[in-house]
């Protein structure tokens, strides 16, 4: 594997930046090695969440005021690509956790928070906190519903007000972490009779994995991604209360157009995905996997030449990436957010590239189950189709934001139902 200082330049990292990517590159070689078995049984990587534990990756993104490390987006973001690079699943599932926490510190601080919101959201925050850096608890962040494009319409999970609390009711796809996890971060829309559900309603609870009511059902055999877990969970009658509030109402909707950034942090996962489909393709034609014969295939100019344009797409993707991801912040200019969401459709894009070009260049051999590379093939298909910044999603944004302006976005024509709504906005 190729070491993080090859493709970062790291003569900006802080000294704490630095030891954690140097702890990672001791952790990877067995997150790899495990990868194997993650994947072929569809369980999940519980080993490496035990030594990201006990390397204090868990409290990453937590204040330092509650005992975290508090990193920067940017610096998280290389944190999650070096996960990846050895172990897409947990790079993946590692980002729910991580983002659970962004949404606590990230939110929290911004300038737009009337007064009482700000009391609240800091209650909450001290109860939420110390349940990852006191307790070593994990949180999931179970959004989507299945077929309902959360980003445009309120979520369906609901909520209602009931004595000392709440009940949710609905449905959750995808769940990330499903039994493995020790907290959901339960996103929903609290329902008031006689008026229709609205985005300003939305709640977000952290459910305990035991909350009576709360089951998972259905199988989970996907394409790639197996060590995610992501069967599906089942609120029935779940009983929350005010000590359970991660974010106060209505919060949870702004991110999408207030800090879009936080809703790109799937790609680092793909980021590292590409990477280590670079460097098998480099291992494999100098001969230098463990266990294969020593066989010297760079003499071949066409498989050198088709490194070459894994190597030029693998750093146009990262360039733009990394850029955007360290100048990432609250209520960007429309440039930043262009860039934004060009990076997360070039790494989401690129990563499949890199992969079938790696398996065209590699050949037959790569199609085996017992060589890495047939997998991250298959992990890096499954990026493009993640909400909220689904590629088809990216290529609206930014076909809208390159030839209209903003204030004329909402009156453009259109023939299908869009994402919109939850696109970026001036502040």
């Amino acid at each position: 594997m190729s070491h993080y200082s090859d493709y970062y330049d790291t003569a900006s990292f802080r000294p704490e930046h630095l030891a954690m990517l140097d702890t990672l590159a001791q952790l990877g070689p067995g997150f790899a090695e495990r990868a194997v078995a993650v994947d072929q049984t569809a369980s999940f990587p519980t080993q490496n969440y035990t030594e990201l534990a006990e390397h204090g990756f868990l409290r990453l993104m937590v204040p330092k005021e509650f005992g975290g490390m508090e990193f920067s987006l940017g610096e998280y973001a290389t944190i999650g690509a070096e996960i990846g690079k050895y172990c897409g699943a947990t790079a993946l599932t590692f980002n729910m956790h991580t983002s659970s926490m962004m949404w606590l510190r990230f939110m929290f601080e911004m300038p737009n928070l009337t007064t009482e919101e700000r009391n609240a959201f800091a209650q909450m925050r001290a109860r939420q906190f110390p349940k990852v850096v006191e307790e070593g608890a994990i949180f999931s962040q179970p959004i989507s519903e299945g077929g309902v494009n959360w980003t445009s319409e309120p979520i369906k999970t609901n909520c209602r007000r009931v004595d000392g609390g709440w009940v949710i009711n609905g449905f959750k796809k995808f769940a990330s972490l499903a039994g493995h996890c020790d907290y959901y971060s339960i996103v929903c829309t609290e329902h008031f009779d006689g008026i229709p559900p609205r985005h300003e309603d939305t709640m977000d609870f952290a459910v305990h994995k035991d909350s009576p009511g709360l089951s998972i059902i259905g199988e989970w055999d996907p394409l790639g991604m197996r060590g995610t877990v992501s069967r599906d969970l089942v609120l029935k009658d779940v009983f929350v209360s005010e000590d359970d509030l991660m974010m106060p109402a209505g919060v949870f909707g702004k991110t999408l157009s207030q800090w879009p950034s936080m809703m790109a942090t799937l790609t680092p996962a793909y980021m590292g995905v590409a990477q280590s489909a670079y460097d098998f393709t480099v291992s494999y034609l100098r001969g230098a996997l463990p266990g294969m014969p020593p066989v010297d295939r760079r003499v071949y100019p066409t498989k050198r030449a088709a490194v070459a344009r894994m190597y030029q797409r693998l750093t146009e993707m990262r360039s733009l990436w990394t850029q955007a991801f360290f100048e990432a912040k609250p209520f960007p200019s429309k440039a930043e957010v262009m860039r934004l969401y060009a990076a997360q459709y070039a790494v989401m894009e690129g990563v499949q590239e890199i992969a079938a070009l790696a398996i065209r260049t590699c050949g037959g051999q790569s199609m085996l189950k017992t060589l890495p590379l047939e997998r991250i093939y298959r992990d890096s298909r499954c990026g493009a189709l993640m909400l909220p910044y689904t590629t088809e999603i990216m290529e609206d944004y930014l076909s809208m934001m390159t030839v209209y302006d903003m204030e004329e976005i909402d009156a453009a024509p259109t023939d299908t139902v869009s994402a919109r709504v939850s696109m970026w906005r001036p502040e």
